[in-house]
């Protein structure tokens, strides 16, 4: 998916932001910094980081000071070695440290969640399998926090309850059962065509084919174990999410998944770690998803220097 930084939305999140760091106004800045005082300052890297965020970043200073400079030396997605520059700045010295907290929080955030990412992704290389996000996001920050894992090289699940039907255990529970699940949400979704072109699903980078109907709501279920495995095939699934298996579980489900119904998308889901994403990569699911890509990256190492007011 890719974010349109320069939409209502995002001007608001930044103005919203600002407001909730500066208040009445940036006290520090105003008692030391002389008014009409210029400078400059660069953001740079303290270790390597896949950045994420940096328009949202130089927004928060031309936000301050429209007069801004803001000259940016490398681009989202990109692999940034130590000591790199990220970008420099150029203009009102109190817009600069007023700023400073708060573009570096969106950047060290998202620059996280990027970086962990890639991590995930390059210990999944040459498997075929690639690796998803969760719902288990900041609320507000969702969007962006998705386009941070796609920054990363990862794709992404749904966007929110709207655009995807995901069977759980409490749905099935109500339901009552898997085959009740399964037979309500195929009539539902067959009578919810999307409209307006692509739907936010497609937009945000369920690219596989397999795991959609362009025209309908694509519909997924969670399966514990080889039992309801089989019932939810037998009802005709087109999507599953094995659900906190152990990597020799998993693969027993996959090949009956193959043996079964080869077009049928799987995903792996609960317990995925940097420690054993390979070995479930190993077994041949179509996607790996973890909720630590968004909840658990911890924010990069980024600072922003100053390097001269006049």
């Amino acid at each position: 998916m890719m974010i349109d930084f320069k939409s209502a939305e995002m001007v608001e999140l930044v103005r919203r932001a600002l407001a909730e760091d500066v208040g009445a106004g940036d006290v520090t800045a105003l008692a030391t910094v002389p008014t009409g005082a210029v400078g400059a300052a660069r953001i740079l890297a303290r270790e390597e980081v896949v950045v994420a965020g940096l328009p949202l970043a130089g927004m928060v200073f031309t936000s301050l000071d429209p007069a801004m400079k803001v000259e940016f030396f490398v681009t989202d997605g990109n692999l940034v070695e130590k000591g790199r520059d990220l970008l420099r700045l150029a203009g009102s010295g109190r817009a600069i440290l007023t700023g400073e907290r708060t573009a570096l929080n969106f950047l060290t955030h998202l620059s996280g969640i990027a970086t962990l990412t890639r991590r995930f992704v390059e210990l999944l290389a040459g498997t075929g399998t690639k690796m998803r996000d969760t719902r288990k996001t900041i609320p507000g920050l969702r969007m962006l926090e998705k386009y941070a894992v796609k920054m990363g090289g990862g794709t992404n699940h749904r966007i929110g309850l709207f655009d995807a039907i995901l069977l759980k255990e409490n749905h099935i529970a109500l339901a009552g059962g898997v085959k009740p699940a399964l037979d309500m949400a195929h009539a539902f979704a067959s009578s919810r065509v999307v409209t307006g072109g692509l739907s936010a699903y497609e937009a945000v980078g369920a690219d596989d084919s397999k795991a959609r109907t362009h025209s309908l709501l694509t519909v997924q279920i969670e399966v514990r174990n080889q039992q309801e495995l089989r019932e939810a095939l037998g009802a005709g699934a087109s999507a599953v999410l094995l659900d906190n298996m152990t990597p020799e579980q998993a693969r027993a489900c996959v090949l009956i998944v193959r043996s079964v119904r080869p077009e049928c998308v799987v995903e792996i889901s609960g317990g995925i770690t940097l420690e054993n994403a390979r070995a479930y990569a190993e077994v041949g699911a179509d996607y790996l998803s973890s909720g630590m890509l968004t909840h658990s990256a911890v924010a990069s190492n980024l600072s922003l220097l100053v390097e001269g007011i006049g």
